[in-house]
């Protein structure tokens, strides 16, 4: 078991003010809370913009807001570790165009982690007569794994893996198996709270674990549309030696939170588990990064 839990903020994603006024949407915005964020006990924190993720008409994602909030957080903690989202694939883009704005973020020194999502998978929220809706799929073919995959080789940067369906996971492993998983992964077990994905429950992280078994990856645990720290997954994660993502782009329970909130929840969890919590320096280390 790490001795120590990197705790991951997820601090916007999709989420408007409309749904809860806590959550930053400005660069400006992202830029305080992030902060905010680091000084409570996050050692990454991710955000998008304002760009759709799933269903956009470009599926490109701009990297000068990413700049503009990262270079106000490095200019008061240079160590901070940061990265961002993309858009899904389909016939209206390409794999290096809606992945573009990571190789410039990595030119402009703001960020040390890339993205990497091996898979692809249905989204939408339930309808009235409790059936899943919608027509959106967030798209990833194995060559734009691929491509992904070998991007953050080269540029050296350290990926942070989504896994939404227990498919995404062997693709990762395929490329752990192979030697061609870059330094420093962290595997992000997402779990939905509604229509895809495992259910958070320990039943389904045991699944992930056991697929794990054999590695030395480390990973983390997250409820999307839900709250992770209301479910008995988070607790069971730290007994297991795993890690937390915790912020508004995840939290669907009844509450309007701040991301510092959730932040602060997390990190009294981890004391009572009897774990402590990794600061951004700290987390670079215990992942391996390069350069760490």
């Amino acid at each position: 078991m790490s001795a120590a839990v990197i705790i991951e903020a997820a601090i916007n994603g999709g989420t408007p003010k409309a749904r809860n006024p806590n959550v930053p949407r400005t660069p400006a915005e992202v830029a305080e809370d992030g902060l905010r964020c680091f000084a409570a006990g996050a050692a990454i924190v991710h955000n998008h913009n304002d760009e759709p993720v799933v269903g956009g008409a470009s599926g490109v994602h701009r990297p000068e807001p990413y700049i503009e909030a990262w270079r106000a957080i490095l200019r008061e903690k240079p160590d901070a570790l940061l990265y961002p989202t993309m858009a899904s694939g389909g016939p209206h883009t390409t794999i290096e165009e809606r992945y573009a704005h990571i190789p410039a973020l990595a030119r402009a020194a703001v960020c040390r982690i890339g993205l990497v999502d091996p898979g692809s998978v249905n989204v939408g929220p339930m309808d009235a007569a409790g059936l899943p809706a919608g027509a959106g799929t967030y798209l990833n073919t194995f060559s734009d794994a691929n491509h992904m995959f070998e991007t953050c080789a080269e540029l050296g940067l350290a990926p942070s893996v989504s896994i939404f369906e227990p498919g995404f996971l062997r693709v990762a492993l395929a490329y752990e198996r192979a030697g061609r998983m870059p330094e420093g992964a962290l595997i992000k077990l997402y779990f939905g709270a509604y229509n895809w994905g495992l259910p958070p429950t320990r039943p389904s992280l045991d699944a992930y674990v056991a697929m794990l078994e054999g590695t030395h990856l480390p990973w983390s645990v997250a409820v999307l549309g839900g709250d992770l720290l209301a479910t008995p997954l988070a607790e069971y994660a730290l007994e297991l030696g795993g890690h937390l993502r915790v912020g508004l782009e995840d939290y669907g329970g009844p509450m309007q939170p701040s991301n510092v909130e959730l932040i602060e929840r997390a990190v009294a969890l981890c004391q009572r588990k009897g774990r402590t919590v990794a600061t951004a320096a700290e987390a670079a280390v215990l992942l391996a990064m390069p350069g760490a």
